[in-house]
């Protein structure tokens, strides 16, 4: 019983984490189970079983606040439905090790990117131009799909790293966006597993355990991104990316332990000092724009007034 609600509250809060910053379900759920012993096949087919409910109650409660963008997610759809079957079908007993430093560096570029593009705003406003094409969307969700299936997390990094590096769309409707999808792939995922694996490899209590946290913290999860500045967003999710990426990458490069966790652990205080400027510039960006009004009321009292 203990086992359970502790798996209860790493369901809620890797959705808290997920549905804040469209990330980190799978792999935080993943991690867990991988270590209590579980096989990999095992542990990604009970996270993706509870995703199914945590992501269709992520969708809701972002599209009840506004943070979907609707044609994002139905071009993302049917390719990360496609992908994530595939992956736990036909790709289950492939070994994701190998491929794990090269996916970890271009995400690790990708986080890099997006910090660097929120950061040099200053006191102006982050514009999004455009929206993401078919041509652009499609093959991100056909390969995020099959590497969530794989590894028990990759449609969120993927996915919201390189829609928020992009500049299309705000933060907010990015991870709404990632979220809301997450759904369809994994049902994908799930099928996939239940023709590979059968329902006698699933653990339906840890699939409960997750499911029971990961529901209490969507709509939660869905307000804080509805009222946080895009800035902020933007470099919360660009740090959550370096940040575990990094750490995949020195271990993957021979690190060891202590090094990497030396290092992961500056990265992450970098990662504090980013937010906390980011939240400073948000306060000055607002204050320029009360500021600016005022002058602007000020201006039409002068024309206003009788000589």
């Amino acid at each position: 019983m203990r086992k359970l609600l502790v798996l209860g509250f790493v369901g809620l809060l890797a959705q808290l984490i997920d549905g804040s910053l469209g990330m980190a379900y799978g792999v935080t759920s993943s991690t867990l189970l991988l270590a209590a012993g579980i096989a990999p096949a095992a542990a990604s087919a009970a996270v993706h079983f509870s995703e199914i409910g945590t992501s269709l109650v992520s969708g809701i409660s972002h599209a009840k606040f506004g943070n979907v963008d609707w044609r994002t997610v139905g071009i993302l759809a049917v390719p990360g439905f496609v992908g994530a079957f595939a992956g736990a079908t036909f790709l289950v007993n492939i070994d994701g090790d190998s491929a794990k430093p090269w996916v970890a560096l271009i995400l690790l570029a990708l986080g890099g990117y997006v910090i660097w593009r929120f950061l040099i705003l200053g006191g102006r406003r982050p514009q999004f131009k455009g929206r993401p094409t078919a041509r652009f969307l499609a093959p991100m969700g056909l390969f995020g799909g099959a590497l969530d299936a794989i590894g028990g997390g990759g449609w969120g990094p993927v996915g919201t790293t390189t829609l928020l590096s992009s500049g299309r769309l705000e933060p907010r409707k990015v991870i709404g966006s990632i979220d809301t999808s997450e759904f369809v792939v994994a049902v994908g995922g799930s099928l996939g597993f239940l023709l590979a694996l059968g329902s006698s490899g699933i653990d339906w209590a840890i699939v409960v355990a997750l499911l029971g946290g990961g529901v209490i913290a969507a709509p939660i999860a869905a307000y804080l991104v509805r009222i946080l500045p895009a800035r902020v967003l933007g470099v919360a999710a660009g740090g959550l990316i370096v940040v575990t990426n990094a750490r995949t990458l020195l271990l993957a490069l021979g690190a060891s332990e202590a090094a990497t966790w030396w290092s992961v652990g500056g990265l992450f205080l970098a990662w504090v000092a980013g937010i906390y400027w980011a939240v400073r510039q948000e306060i000055t960006s607002r204050r320029n724009e009360a500021a600016e009004i005022v002058d602007d009321v000020d201006d039409v009292d002068g024309q206003l007034t009788p000589a």
